[in-house]
């Protein structure tokens, strides 16, 4: 297939029945009738693979490039635990209405219950209209039963924590912590790669095919972290020129860039691809072996492993923001 190098992907769009025209207007794609909620910018997910859209391998999708490459694209740990699954979800999300209260499974019950991952992730607020909000965990102690209680008669967001958000926010949601994204926010998700999610409580909404969603209150049960969560938001100390760790677990690693001017990045050692989402600004992605690519708010893109040595360069009087991910190898405390 040739050598590898920065990699972009088509557009993905996904309507849904909570979703809004932020993201045409973040694609810079003519507005229409359809409620977009989820911009799938890098995935490996089934029916749902992201396809490359320029150079030698355009046309291929990320499973034939993590098929032929293997540990040249992923690195040679991420692939000797993950094998041909890419193992992220790099995703936007319009929330115009508010998202179902829902909960992710850990990797156990995932695996033994739907023979997948389990999903970890993370929110990046890039926009926020006045007073919008998002539920994080529990904000006092509750039983099963009143937990079934309150997803009964619709109290449930009355025992959630919930936060009201600007930009720049950032939450980690580790498997069992129940959440939702309430309406007027758009925000980058970073995720495992899975689809397993329960709804606890979905509003009585009907879907786009005019039924009830499917809730699973029951199931949910098992996965549910009860645990009381006040101060769920990451704090971090913003830079004008630099890189902030957001996120370091087991799942994934994400940092912020702030390139005020250009700003090196060797990430080699982690023996890790490196997903990059440009959050403001514009500017572009140098490699070592001298592959360039421009980069822009709402752009995604995938760097190899074997190229995870680069330049983040913003355009000239311009900072860039961008999203960082990698998976860094297990014993790397």
């Amino acid at each position: 297939m040739g050598h590898l190098y920065p990699l972009t992907f088509q557009t993905d769009l996904h309507e849904l029945v909570w979703g809004g025209h932020q993201l045409q207007r973040l694609k810079q794609l003519p507005l229409t009738s359809c409620l977009y909620g989820e911009s799938w910018e890098i995935s490996d997910m089934p029916n749902a693979e992201s396809v490359v859209d320029r150079g030698p391998l355009a046309g291929q999708t990320l499973s034939e490039l993590v098929a032929h490459y293997g540990a040249e694209l992923l690195g040679g740990h991420v692939f000797r635990d993950h094998g041909r699954q890419f193992p992220l979800l790099v995703k936007f999300i319009d929330a115009n209405a508010c998202l179902s209260i829902q909960v992710h499974p850990g990797e156990a019950l995932a695996q033994a219950r739907h023979g997948k991952h389990g999903k970890a992730e993370m929110w990046y607020v890039m926009d926020a209209q006045p007073g919008s909000s998002l539920y994080v965990g529990f904000n006092t102690e509750i039983s099963r039963d009143e937990y079934r209680r309150r997803v009964a008669d619709g109290t449930i967001t009355d025992v959630l924590s919930r936060f009201e958000v600007q930009p720049g926010d950032v939450f980690y949601i580790p498997p069992g912590r129940v959440h939702s994204i309430s309406s007027g926010i758009l925000l980058c998700e970073i995720q495992q790669s899975s689809d397993v999610t329960y709804r606890l409580y979905d509003y009585h909404r009907l879907g786009l095919d005019g039924k009830p969603r499917q809730l699973h209150i029951e199931e949910a049960l098992d996965a549910i972290d009860f645990a009381v969560c006040d101060n769920c938001r990451t704090t971090f100390q913003p830079v004008r020129h630099g890189v902030v760790s957001l996120v370091d677990c087991r799942y994934f690693s994400v940092n912020l860039l702030a390139a005020a001017s250009p700003l090196p990045r060797d990430l080699r050692s982690c023996d890790s691809f490196v997903t990059l989402t440009c959050i403001s600004g514009t500017g572009r992605v140098r490699t070592r072996s001298g592959d360039m690519l421009s980069l822009g708010r709402g752009m995604s893109c995938l760097i190899p492993a074997v190229e995870a040595d680069f330049v983040v360069e913003p355009a000239a009087g311009e900072p860039l923001k961008l999203l960082e991910a990698f998976i860094r190898p297990a014993d790397h405390a």
